[in-house]
Protein backbone atom coordinates (compact mmCIF):
# COMPACT_ATOMS: atom_id res chain seq x y z
CA UNK A 1 0.00 0.00 0.00
CA UNK A 2 2.81 1.95 0.87
CA UNK A 3 4.18 1.89 -2.67
CA UNK A 4 1.09 2.56 -4.02
CA UNK A 5 0.80 6.00 -2.07
CA UNK A 6 4.55 6.36 -3.35
CA UNK A 7 3.74 6.12 -6.83
CA UNK A 8 0.86 8.19 -6.71
CA UNK A 9 2.86 11.26 -4.64
CA UNK A 10 5.22 11.05 -7.78
CA UNK A 11 2.88 10.84 -10.46
CA UNK A 12 1.12 14.39 -9.06
CA UNK A 13 4.47 15.57 -8.50
CA UNK A 14 4.90 14.94 -12.11
CA UNK A 15 1.46 16.91 -13.38
CA UNK A 16 2.26 20.11 -12.63
CA UNK A 17 5.16 20.44 -14.89
CA UNK A 18 3.38 18.29 -17.56
CA UNK A 19 0.93 20.73 -17.25
CA UNK A 20 3.16 23.57 -17.36
CA UNK A 21 5.18 22.22 -20.54
CA UNK A 22 1.37 21.79 -22.53
CA UNK A 23 0.90 25.45 -21.57
CA UNK A 24 3.46 27.00 -22.61
CA UNK A 25 3.37 24.73 -26.13
CA UNK A 26 -0.26 26.08 -26.54
CA UNK A 27 0.63 29.48 -26.04
CA UNK A 28 3.56 29.26 -28.57
CA UNK A 29 1.21 27.21 -31.19
CA UNK A 30 -1.24 29.11 -33.31
CA UNK A 31 -4.43 29.44 -32.72
CA UNK A 32 -7.03 26.68 -34.11
CA UNK A 33 -8.71 28.58 -36.42
CA UNK A 34 -5.42 29.72 -38.00
CA UNK A 35 -4.29 26.31 -38.09
CA UNK A 36 -7.06 25.65 -40.15
CA UNK A 37 -7.04 28.67 -42.41
CA UNK A 38 -3.51 28.08 -43.04
CA UNK A 39 -4.94 24.22 -43.86
CA UNK A 40 -7.31 25.21 -45.74
CA UNK A 41 -9.69 23.62 -43.48
CA UNK A 42 -12.70 24.62 -41.98
CA UNK A 43 -14.00 26.21 -45.37
CA UNK A 44 -16.62 25.25 -47.85
CA UNK A 45 -15.23 24.03 -50.90
CA UNK A 46 -16.84 26.70 -52.45
CA UNK A 47 -15.75 29.64 -50.29
CA UNK A 48 -12.08 28.85 -51.57
CA UNK A 49 -13.50 29.33 -55.06
CA UNK A 50 -12.45 32.21 -56.69
CA UNK A 51 -16.08 32.56 -58.46
CA UNK A 52 -18.54 31.86 -55.76
CA UNK A 53 -16.32 32.03 -52.55
CA UNK A 54 -16.96 36.40 -52.66
CA UNK A 55 -20.01 35.19 -53.47
CA UNK A 56 -21.47 33.03 -50.41
CA UNK A 57 -19.29 35.40 -48.21
CA UNK A 58 -21.19 38.62 -49.42
CA UNK A 59 -24.81 37.29 -48.33
CA UNK A 60 -25.34 34.97 -51.61
CA UNK A 61 -27.79 32.06 -50.02
CA UNK A 62 -29.16 34.43 -47.40
CA UNK A 63 -30.29 36.94 -50.30
CA UNK A 64 -31.10 33.91 -52.78
CA UNK A 65 -34.14 33.02 -49.53
CA UNK A 66 -35.30 36.18 -49.03
CA UNK A 67 -35.58 36.66 -52.87
CA UNK A 68 -37.50 33.39 -52.99
CA UNK A 69 -39.69 33.86 -50.09
CA UNK A 70 -40.60 37.25 -51.21
CA UNK A 71 -42.44 35.21 -54.40
CA UNK A 72 -44.51 33.32 -51.37
CA UNK A 73 -44.30 30.90 -48.82
CA UNK A 74 -42.02 27.84 -49.21
CA UNK A 75 -40.12 25.26 -47.07
CA UNK A 76 -36.62 24.30 -46.90
CA UNK A 77 -36.11 21.46 -49.57
CA UNK A 78 -38.04 23.92 -52.24
CA UNK A 79 -35.63 26.46 -51.45
CA UNK A 80 -32.72 23.84 -52.02
CA UNK A 81 -34.03 23.13 -55.05
CA UNK A 82 -35.03 26.28 -56.63
CA UNK A 83 -31.18 27.90 -55.56
CA UNK A 84 -29.79 25.10 -56.85
CA UNK A 85 -32.28 25.40 -60.57
CA UNK A 86 -31.77 29.12 -60.49
CA UNK A 87 -27.29 28.73 -60.30
CA UNK A 88 -27.70 26.12 -62.95
CA UNK A 89 -26.42 23.53 -59.83
CA UNK A 90 -22.76 25.53 -58.76
CA UNK A 91 -24.38 26.20 -55.58
CA UNK A 92 -25.05 22.80 -54.05
CA UNK A 93 -27.15 23.84 -50.35
CA UNK A 94 -28.08 20.97 -48.22
CA UNK A 95 -30.13 20.40 -45.25
CA UNK A 96 -27.05 21.19 -42.94
CA UNK A 97 -27.08 24.82 -44.44
CA UNK A 98 -30.53 25.38 -45.28
CA UNK A 99 -31.84 24.97 -42.32
CA UNK A 100 -29.66 26.56 -39.26
CA UNK A 101 -29.41 29.31 -42.67
CA UNK A 102 -33.62 29.41 -41.85
CA UNK A 103 -33.84 29.25 -38.33
CA UNK A 104 -31.25 32.35 -38.34
CA UNK A 105 -33.49 34.20 -40.26
CA UNK A 106 -36.03 33.70 -38.35
CA UNK A 107 -34.55 34.35 -35.42
CA UNK A 108 -33.62 37.67 -36.42
CA UNK A 109 -37.10 38.37 -37.44
CA UNK A 110 -36.69 38.06 -41.49
CA UNK A 111 -38.62 35.34 -41.83
CA UNK A 112 -41.87 33.43 -40.26
CA UNK A 113 -42.80 29.74 -39.95
CA UNK A 114 -45.67 28.21 -39.45
CA UNK A 115 -46.04 24.34 -39.78
CA UNK A 116 -47.92 23.09 -42.34
CA UNK A 117 -50.16 20.85 -40.53
CA UNK A 118 -49.86 22.68 -36.80
CA UNK A 119 -50.95 19.15 -34.94
CA UNK A 120 -47.94 17.62 -36.35
CA UNK A 121 -44.73 18.66 -37.44
CA UNK A 122 -45.08 18.12 -41.12
CA UNK A 123 -43.28 20.69 -43.39
CA UNK A 124 -42.73 23.93 -42.19
CA UNK A 125 -43.21 27.33 -44.41
CA UNK A 126 -41.68 30.25 -44.64
CA UNK A 127 -43.00 34.04 -45.42
CA UNK A 128 -40.96 37.05 -45.77
CA UNK A 129 -41.48 39.72 -43.44
CA UNK A 130 -41.27 43.54 -43.89
CA UNK A 131 -37.83 43.30 -42.32
CA UNK A 132 -37.13 40.47 -44.44
CA UNK A 133 -37.83 42.39 -47.51
CA UNK A 134 -35.60 45.43 -46.30
CA UNK A 135 -32.72 42.83 -45.45
CA UNK A 136 -33.05 40.99 -49.16
CA UNK A 137 -33.25 44.68 -50.48
CA UNK A 138 -29.50 45.53 -48.81
CA UNK A 139 -28.19 42.11 -49.59
CA UNK A 140 -28.94 42.54 -53.22
CA UNK A 141 -27.22 45.93 -53.79
CA UNK A 142 -24.64 44.73 -51.86
CA UNK A 143 -24.19 41.36 -54.01
CA UNK A 144 -24.43 43.20 -57.14
CA UNK A 145 -21.00 44.63 -57.69
CA UNK A 146 -19.70 41.04 -56.80
CA UNK A 147 -22.29 39.11 -59.44
CA UNK A 148 -20.76 41.75 -62.12
CA UNK A 149 -17.57 40.59 -61.01
CA UNK A 150 -18.29 36.93 -61.95
CA UNK A 151 -20.14 37.93 -65.04
CA UNK A 152 -16.74 39.83 -66.40
CA UNK A 153 -14.35 36.92 -65.13
CA UNK A 154 -16.75 34.60 -66.83
CA UNK A 155 -17.26 36.80 -70.70
CA UNK A 156 -13.59 37.39 -70.59
CA UNK A 157 -12.74 33.85 -70.58
CA UNK A 158 -15.22 33.29 -73.30
CA UNK A 159 -13.67 35.85 -75.49
CA UNK A 160 -10.22 34.35 -74.58
CA UNK A 161 -11.65 30.76 -75.97
CA UNK A 162 -13.35 31.94 -78.74
CA UNK A 163 -10.30 34.07 -80.10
Amino acid sequence: MRGALTETGKMLRRVPRRARETERAVAEAASLDAAREAAGAGRARADRDPLLGELRRAGLLPMLVLHFLGGGPSYGNQLMERISEVTGGLVAVNPNTMYPLLRSLEGRGLIAGEWEHPERRSRRFYRLTEDGEQERARLADEIAPHLDAVARSVDLIRKEIDG
